[in-house]
């Protein structure tokens, strides 16, 4: 005896696939944060007048054991500025958008970030010092 094979109509809702691509979407912005260095530890200096920073192509950081991040990654000194280089090359930005944010520790010495500055100097880039407001009560 031979039985008839049923056939099944495989569709899938329409509903599903937006509910699909959202998702994607959303996974896919988060991972493109570029510049997540919030997992470093840095205290940085205070000034009263401060304006904001804007957006950053390139973040600097030199945390509180003096070791040198660029967006998050830890890098040598002495290889900063063919990072930054590349890294502004490839955005395709033009001069006077080609900004870096820089993240001090207060308690690092000048000989530590003076040659960080000269590497986003050498590298083409703008360099924004990040401060914190400080109090105005006269407390520390």
């Amino acid at each position: 005896m031979h039985l008839p094979r049923k056939k099944f109509d495989a569709s899938l809702p329409a509903m599903a696939m937006g509910d699909i691509a959202f998702l994607l979407l959303i996974f896919f912005v988060i991972l493109a944060r570029a510049t997540d260095d919030s997992h470093l530890v840095w205290r940085p200096a205070e000034e009263i007048d401060l304006q904001p920073a804007g957006h950053a192509l390139a973040s600097v950081v030199i945390d509180q054991d003096r070791r040198v991040f660029l967006n998050g990654g830890e890098v040598a000194v002495e290889t900063l500025a063919g990072a930054l280089e590349r890294l502004l090359a490839d955005s395709g930005a033009g001069a006077g958008a080609r900004t870096v944010h820089l993240k001090v520790d207060r308690e690092v010495p000048a000989e530590t970030f003076e040659p960080v500055i000269e590497a986003v100097s050498e590298a083409g880039g703008d360099l924004v010092h990040v401060l914190e407001p400080a109090e105005t009560n006269g407390a520390p």
